[in-house]
């Protein structure tokens, strides 16, 4: 088919008004068919005669059927190809085998996060639509050549400017905020029906700014503190910062070893994880319960929902409990809320709102009465 539709518009420089593949149909009616399949779709022969204008559903499904699906020409075309396909699998050595890839994470049916994150793919870890999804559509027929005039050039040269906008604009909807923005993002959707969308966003953005700004002030307070008056002093003292904080981490790397040193078990892992450190990638640390039973590796965060509204300590319990970043912000909201209710919060009240294993339900509650987010009844 494909040879069909290349060949065709290479004979409608001269007349096409002959027939190809069977009488009543011209060449130009078989380029028509082929356009109009591509576009509708095979299958969708209403809308492919609706195109065409100049048949029937019935003839174009049969015409289409006859010559280019049970054509013979094409059916041994592609048995050679299926052929040769098969010399090619025979004469390889090992075939390589098939590896699934882990599912990736999804948030929990119903909840906030996946209403926020409705028609993103996971597996694709993009949006099936994006913002300003037909963006393209005004680039497609654009190609400059030659002998265009100055006019036509520079509205070109516009479209792309246009174009290269929109994309900034999509770019600038991906964008995740800082932690106390997006605290306040969340807050604040309930009240963005009230305002436009105009102001709403205006709002958002003009706090983000802000939260900027503080951040810079504040780098800029601490340069003024240590007696800096360059940048090129500046970025002096955060080389020299840096290298205090890896020799701070040195050291408390050799009270975890000394802490270490009387369990030969404990000192292995110990061991085990600082290489995966040092070798750059996340370190994952099996251990054994007094059962005898290989309990699971800590939960790899990278790149799961939610995991930038963590604090270390958070992101430390997410790991160990083996629970993702969005179901834990919904069951700490959760708890929150009960708590300020009751005034107070018992375990057995926890477990009733959060539906899971019972000793990651104590983990949690007790995590949240520690860092003082809840307290006891």
């Amino acid at each position: 088919m494909l040879f069909m539709y290349y060949l065709i518009p290479s004979l409608s420089y001269g007349t096409s008004d002959f027939p190809m593949l069977e009488p009543g149909w011209t060449a130009q009616e078989e380029m028509a068919l082929l356009e109009a399949v591509m576009d509708c779709g095979f299958g969708n022969w209403q809308d492919v005669a609706y195109q065409m204008r100049t048949k029937t559903k019935e003839e174009c499904e049969g015409h289409y059927m006859k010559n280019f699906i049970n054509n013979p020409l094409f059916s041994s075309t592609l048995l050679s190809l299926r052929q040769m396909e098969d010399r090619l699998s025979r004469t390889a050595d090992t075939a390589i085998p098939f590896k699934p890839t882990d599912d990736p994470p999804r948030p929990s049916f119903d909840s906030q996060l996946s209403r926020d994150m409705a028609g993103y793919m996971p597996a694709r870890a993009d949006f099936m639509e994006e913002f300003d999804n037909y963006a393209e559509w005004d680039l497609k027929d654009i190609d400059f050549v030659d002998d265009d005039s100055d006019i036509l050039h520079a509205l070109k040269v516009a479209v792309v400017d246009i174009y290269h906008t929109r994309l900034e604009e999509r770019q600038q909807r991906k964008r995740r905020y800082p932690k106390e923005v997006q605290d306040l993002y969340d807050v604040m959707r309930h009240f963005a029906r009230v305002v436009g969308p105009i102001e709403h966003d205006k709002f958002i953005e003009s706090h983000a700014l802000e939260c900027e700004l503080r951040r810079e002030i504040c780098r800029l307070q601490e340069y003024r503190r240590e007696g800096i008056q360059s940048f090129c002093g500046a970025k002096v003292y955060e080389r020299v910062k840096r290298i205090r904080e890896d020799e701070r981490r040195k050291r408390n790397m050799l009270c975890d070893v000394l802490q270490y040193i009387y369990d030969a078990r404990a000192c292995q892992q110990w061991l085990h994880k600082q290489a995966a450190i040092d070798a750059g990638i996340t370190p994952v640390v099996t251990t054994i319960t007094t059962s005898g039973r290989r309990s699971a590796p800590p939960l790899n965060l990278t790149g799961l929902p939610g995991t930038e509204k963590l604090n270390e300590r958070e992101k430390e319990l997410c790991q160990v409990v083996r629970l993702v970043p969005g179901a834990y912000l919904e069951y700490k909201q959760a708890l929150l809320n009960e708590c300020r209710r009751q005034g107070g919060l018992r375990l057995a009240q926890a477990r009733s709102l959060i539906k899971i294993d019972v000793n990651k339900t104590r983990k949690i509650y007790d995590f949240l009465i520690k860092e003082g987010y809840i307290n006891k009844a």
